[in-house]
């Protein structure tokens, strides 16, 4: 399953590969800010308090209920 993280701004935190190292890639309404090695680095550009974590719930077969009435 895939990680993310999302906070004020417009910022995205997700984990990625560059250069054959794992990082913590840095993005801000789309747009590249940062790979970052720690979570350390990161909260030079957001506040870790802020960020919370997107969690994608499995679908279910056959649910069709809509939140229109």
């Amino acid at each position: 399953m895939d990680r993310r993280w999302v906070g004020p701004d417009g910022y995205e935190i997700v984990p990625a590969y560059h250069r054959d190292r794992q990082v913590l890639r840095v993005r801000r309404h789309g747009r590249l800010v940062a790979d970052c090695l720690s979570v350390e680095e990161v909260a030079r550009f957001v506040d870790l308090a802020d960020l919370c974590e997107v969690i994608a719930l499995p679908e279910r077969a056959g649910d069709t209920r809509t939140a229109v009435r």
